[in-house]
C-alpha cells in the first residue's frame, strides 16, 4: 500500500471533510482516508496497481474541493 497526504483547500465544516471522504473512497484502489477538517490535510492509503495520486486529486476537485 502507497500513502499520499494532500492539503485540501476550500473544506468550510465538517461535512465538507466527509464530501472529501465519499469522494476518495469511491475511487478504485483506495484502502484508507482520514481527512482532518481541522488542518486541512487527507491522508490516503492507495493500491498503486490501481490508481495513482493524478486520479486522486481528480477525485478532490471533482467533489469542488483543490489540492495545494
Amino acid at each position: 500500500m502507497q500513502m499520499v497526504q494532500f492539503k485540501i483547500d476550500g473544506m468550510s465544516c465538517e461535512g465538507c471533510a466527509k464530501s472529501v471522504t465519499a469522494a476518495l473512497q469511491g475511487s478504485p484502489g483506495v484502502e484508507t482516508v482520514a481527512v482532518n477538517f481541522a488542518t486541512s490535510i487527507a491522508d490516503i492509503g492507495f493500491d498503486d496497481r490501481l490508481t495513482n495520486v493524478e486520479t486522486l486529486k481528480a477525485a478532490v476537485e471533482a467533489a469542488g474541493f483543490d489540492v495545494v
